[in-house]
């Protein structure tokens, strides 16, 4: 299996090289050259696996780099860590299925992701004799996440940015609460945006990226992006039989990482109907695919944080399919982007992207009445974006549907959403609740490239 650029302009590689470059060195993202296609008779041999057995049959595939013994023990101890054994269990609730992600140790679906990067990095410096300087933004759950997949391991320094009081309390304790003498979290006074076009430019200056040995683990990984895959099989398997059910999946959408997983699934040969893509007010991808109107504006803060995002990185990785694999038309693309602050996009290609998604918006009132209806309707406490997802699947797919719903985290981790909507708040496990009162570490920045790009030279390994 050997990886390509979205831009074009590297030699194919394999997948440890992806994992190391993280953003490809022309500017673009790493995709497979093909897809590996899964048979509905092999799916079917499948229903029995745990949910590490059935990672390591999808993850392999894509692997030929790393012996298959020692991927399975990194993929089994990665697992070990969450604390349901199903890892993703799914259940039932008001005529939806729950697909539960937040049973890792930060709480929230990125764990899923970033336990296993986390581990692949670590053996793949140990291997190569490397050190690894990582640098990510975070609108809330991804820098916890990784922070907490890398903490402490051997060859690694971790920078993380994120919006200065943008992201839930909770979300920010569980990163500045972290003091391990690899790990450096940085504040920026902005958005997540601004602190996702920092990252970029400093891997984007190939020199520095090179000189520093940086490596990303965003949703630019394509690592990430493959370990979020497996569950789309997994809870398939769980709602399904030897029927023929039609099945579609709801997904709160911010940086389109999770949605794409879900599209990757679908290319491998995973039955589903249109993928629904769900946002809140900051709604681009929402315009985009109901209308074809792919435009900035300015970010909105919302009850759901994490997805409080304009422009998602991942969305160039499906761009590169609409344009049928052409690179020079992705680069035309980012070009437009960056001249007019938007993308064209033609019928055929719009009846396409229709045929793949449908898509709705829903404002943090309607979030919110969700919240508050569901629980009382099932006792069940959704988290503002898992609620996002359960209102636009209610509102857009039938009811003789199996209609899968991503909760993408606890909902203790936005308390003050939940006790708004229900009026009591959410019970707080004890990881959470132990988080008060710790040491905290953490550099409060404007949002400057060089003054970040000097705090990573000073800090780094």
């Amino acid at each position: 299996m050997r990886y390509i650029s979205t831009r074009g302009g590297i030699q194919p590689i394999g997948f440890k090289d992806a994992v190391m470059m993280g953003l490809a060195t022309d500017g673009g993202l790493l995709l497979p050259e093909s897809y590996p296609q899964i048979s509905r008779s092999q799916l079917d041999g499948w229903r029995s696996l745990s949910y590490a057995e059935l990672s390591w049959q999808i993850i392999s595939r894509f692997v030929d780099d790393i012996p298959g013994d020692v991927l399975k023990e990194l993929i089994d101890r990665s697992y070990a860590t969450f604390k349901h054994p199903e890892v993703t269990p799914v259940v039932r609730q008001d005529g939806v299925y729950i697909l539960e992600l937040f049973h890792g140790v930060t709480l929230a679906f990125k764990d899923v992701a970033l336990q296993l990067l986390g581990n692949l990095f670590e053996h793949i410096l140990a291997e190569r004799g490397q050190h690894l300087n990582i640098v990510g933004a975070t609108s809330g759950d991804t820098g916890s996440a990784a922070i907490h997949g890398v903490r402490g391991k051997k060859g690694i320094t971790i920078f993380i940015l994120h919006p200065h009081g943008k992201t839930s309390p909770v979300q920010a304790l569980q990163m500045v609460t972290v003091t391990d003498a690899n790990v450096h979290n940085i504040a920026i006074r902005g958005t997540f945006d601004d602190c996702q076009n920092m990252v970029k430019a400093l891997f984007n200056d190939l020199e520095f990226k090179k000189k520093h040995s940086l490596g990303a683990v965003n949703s630019i990984n394509w690592a990430r992006v493959l370990a979020q895959v497996v569950y789309y099989f997994y809870a398939w398997l769980r709602v399904t039989d030897s029927g023929d059910q039609p099945v579609s999946f709801s997904v709160p959408t911010g940086n389109f990482g999770d949605i794409f997983a879900g599209y990757v699934a679908k290319r491998m040969g995973l039955p589903m109907g249109k993928l629904l893509l769900a946002t809140n007010e900051n709604n681009i991808l929402t315009r985009f695919v109901n209308g074809g109107d792919y435009s900035l504006t300015d970010v909105v803060a919302t009850v759901s944080p994490s997805m409080d995002i304009q422009l998602a990185s991942n969305f160039e990785r499906y761009l590169f399919h609409l344009y049928n694999q052409d690179p020079k038309r992705v680069q035309l693309a980012f070009a437009e982007l960056k001249e007019t602050g938007r993308i064209a996009f033609s019928a055929a290609e719009m009846e396409q992207v229709q045929t793949d998604f449908c898509s709705a918006s829903v404002d943090q009132a309607a979030t919110l009445e969700t919240i508050g209806s569901f629980h009382k309707e099932t006792g069940y406490l959704l988290d503002p974006h898992s609620a996002v997802g359960v209102r636009a699947a209610l509102d857009l797919f039938s009811v003789d549907t199996a209609r899968i719903c991503l909760a993408t985290a606890h909902p203790a981790k936005f308390g003050d959403a939940v006790e708004k909507a229900v009026g009591a708040p959410a019970p707080v496990p004890e990881s959470i609740a132990a988080l008060t009162g710790m040491e905290t570490r953490c550099s409060v920045m404007d949002a400057d490239l060089e003054q970040v790009r000097k705090f990573v030279v000073a800090h780094a390994a």
